[in-house]
């Protein structure tokens, strides 16, 4: 395994601190064991630093030009190195899932034609370095505002308007390469439309736009960056610059940044618990900075591995469900129940009542008692379902137990694709949420707005946004979605879960 490489100076020596345990993260995604994953981590962090060095990223001054951020920059080269290992007769190695991936034309863009390059990847590359590691540190490593304004050299007073700047401006750019790229005639149609909902928070989405984002790579790619208000945009950075794992990368990055500075500590604590610039930093060598970020790393991933109650009690699914598979294995027969008759033309909304299990102690995608069916009508009405029971929170100090009721609407659906919202109504007060249920017909979902998404199976998990994770006693919250189905059936989900209690 190689040595990681010597910091040059103390800044330098700081900046490795706080990107070891990023890179030691990822690479823990991209392989089958911890010993690969640490030795994929050492390679890939020194191929990043010698590449940053020569490029000038961050205090490793040299030619000025344009490059990423140093975490995004050893981000990618755990990708680099993990395609080193895929054609060097080492992809055993490797998560199987990442493997095909490397073998797609998805990660063939990566590497391609830049005018062909994910969107949020050329976005971020046209800021200033500076501005593209504000908003990286603050969205996709989940960092509060005064710790990001500390380690920036910014006036903590200020941050907070800056960052809003650099996200428009961000957004500036993808516009602006989403224009430039090569498109057919339909995308191009389009490409005004998309700006315009995009900059309205409250603005409904057409359908014909809905269908065309549920088909189209590249334009849905673009409505995640430019969709500021809608809470997507820590995805479309981490799946743009990083690609393969970029949702699991995020949760694990949010859950080590509570680890490591405290979830609900004060800002003042928080700021004291970063390390200071002075002596310290430049006592730091070789060894002592390889054997302290390493347990840093450590520790912190594995409580980014833990269940999301982060209690003994399971609720959720094994720690194969924090890996972003390229695709779930199409559902079988026995894995997702008895499907009921009836089927949903693209004009009707399905009605069902369901009984939900809880994921923790039964099969999620075995179909409950009480099974529902889409059944089409002159007046669609939408699936409700409601109950109430107790289970563990996702998060610090979240309420142990809620009732809640679950409104599934399916807005529209075409061949192939269809777009559903849902809306819970709890009694209990919530300061964050997790909503999950089982589809039957091998749904999958592809794109979610205002919460985020992971899907294994049959089973779908919608963890809250930032912005609208706080719940009052007998409020709602809302969030939508697209989806593909095959088809022939589209009936409507069952098993709801609410913080892993079941609404029945």
């Amino acid at each position: 395994m190689p040595d990681l490489p010597t910091p040059q100076d103390a800044a330098e020596a700081a900046l490795f601190t706080e990107s070891w345990d990023a890179v030691l993260s990822y690479a823990d995604l991209c392989t089958s064991g911890a010993a690969s994953a640490t030795e994929l981590a050492s390679e890939a962090f020194a191929l990043g630093i010698q590449e940053a060095r020569s490029a000038g990223s961050g205090p490793m001054r040299g030619p000025a030009r344009r490059v990423l951020p140093v975490i995004p920059l050893l981000l990618t080269a755990v990708r680099t190195t993990a395609a080193a290992w895929e054609f060097a007769g080492r992809g055993h190695r490797l998560d199987p899932d990442l493997r095909l991936w490397l073998n797609s034309e998805k990660a063939a863009r990566y590497h391609g034609m830049p005018l062909q390059r994910p969107i949020a990847l050329r976005g971020l590359r046209d800021l200033q370095e500076a501005d593209a590691a504000l908003l990286w540190l603050a969205e996709v490593e989940a960092l509060p505002l005064p710790v990001v304004a500390r380690r920036l050299g910014l006036d903590p007073a200020v941050v907070s308007s800056e960052l809003a700047q650099v996200r428009a401006l961000f957004r500036d750019r993808c516009h602006r390469n989403h224009l430039d790229t090569p498109m057919a005639a339909e995308c191009r149609s389009y490409a005004r439309l998309l700006d315009a909902v995009t900059r309205s928070p409250a603005a409904d989405t057409p359908e014909d736009l809905s269908r065309h984002l549920a088909t189209c790579v590249q334009c849905a790619e673009a409505a995640a960056c430019l969709r500021l208000a809608g809470g997507g945009l820590p995805a479309a950075l981490a799946g743009g610059v990083i690609g393969w794992g970029g949702l699991a990368y995020l949760e694990r990055r949010r859950r080590a940044s509570e680890v490591r500075l405290g979830a609900g500590r004060p800002v003042a604590e928080l700021e004291a618990g970063e390390p200071k610039e002075g002596a310290s930093k430049a006592r730091l060598v070789r060894n002592s900075l390889l054997a302290a970020a390493v347990l840093l790393s450590l520790v912190a991933l594995g409580v980014s591995m833990m269940p999301m109650g982060g209690s003994g009690h399971d609720n959720t699914a094994s720690d194969d469900a924090d890996r972003q598979p390229v695709s779930d294995p199409a559902p079988t027969m026995s894995s997702v129940g008895t499907r009921p008759s009836g089927t949903a033309s693209p004009s009707t909304r399905p009605t069902a009542s369901d009984t939900a299990t809880d994921p923790g102690d039964k099969n999620p995608d075995t179909e409950p008692q009480g099974t529902a069916s889409a059944t089409a009508s002159n007046s669609p009405a939408p699936t409700k379902s409601s109950g109430s029971g107790s289970g563990s929170g996702s998060g610090p100090g979240t309420t142990a137990s809620a009732s809640c009721d679950v409104t599934y609407d399916l807005v529209n659906q075409w061949p192939d694709g269809f777009q559903a919202s849902i809306t819970v109504t709890t009694t209990k007060a919530l300061d964050t949420w997790r909503l999950a249920w089982s589809y039957r017909d091998g749904q999958q979902v592809t794109q979610m707005w205002d919460a985020s998404v992971a899907q294994d199976g049959s089973r779908v998990t919608a963890t809250a946004a930032d912005y609208n994770k706080n719940v009052a006693a007998d409020g709602s919250f809302t969030f939508g979605f697209l989806g593909t189905w095959d088809n022939s059936k589209n009936s409507a989900p069952y098993g709801f879960t609410l913080n892993g209690a079941a609404c029945k």
